[in-house]
């Protein structure tokens, strides 16, 4: 998809991280979040727009509506980031085209395993990585641009 210069899922979404080492090394113009339960709390959508650099557009949104947005095309430069692979399976299920993802961090909760550092996913979340893979999209893990990438299929 053009203009979609990085999706990653993130279950900090913005934070130091995404707003200094990756806006550097990926200058977008467009941040879009992808999900559910944040798109429907205000409160949340507030603390999230602050984070936000300035001059960066950022658009919080349902999976329903990031499909429609997503349909349309991007105008802009454009990081997109989803807090579980769950979402973004979602996304492919509504027709988005993916062709690459990155994992910074998904943290432990109850009834996740670790899969490499601060990744941990359910079985769930892990058959839903492979089948990314298994469809042709380029996983990688890779916390900040500084670090070594590490290709998923050579870990799962």
């Amino acid at each position: 998809m053009e203009n979609l210069i990085l999706t990653r899922i993130d279950d900090r979404l913005i934070h130091g991280q995404v707003m200094t080492a990756w806006m550097k090394v990926m200058p977008a113009k467009k941040i879009i979040i992808v999900d559910d339960k944040v798109a429907a709390d205000d409160f949340m959508k507030d603390v999230l727009e602050m984070a936000a650099p300035a001059g960066v557009k950022m658009n919080i949104c349902s999976v329903e509506q990031a499909i429609g947005i997503l349909d349309q095309g991007l105008s802009v430069p454009t990081i997109m980031l989803a807090k579980t692979p769950l979402t973004l399976k979602a996304l492919i299920d509504g027709g988005v085209e993916l062709k690459a993802i990155n994992i910074g961090g998904i943290g432990m909760k109850e009834g996740r395993k670790t899969l490499y550092k601060n990744i941990a996913v359910t079985e769930e979340e892990r058959q839903i990585l492979k089948d990314f893979i298994q469809k042709g999209i380029d996983v990688k893990i890779q916390i900040i641009p500084a670090e070594k990438v590490i290709d998923l299929k050579n870990i799962l």
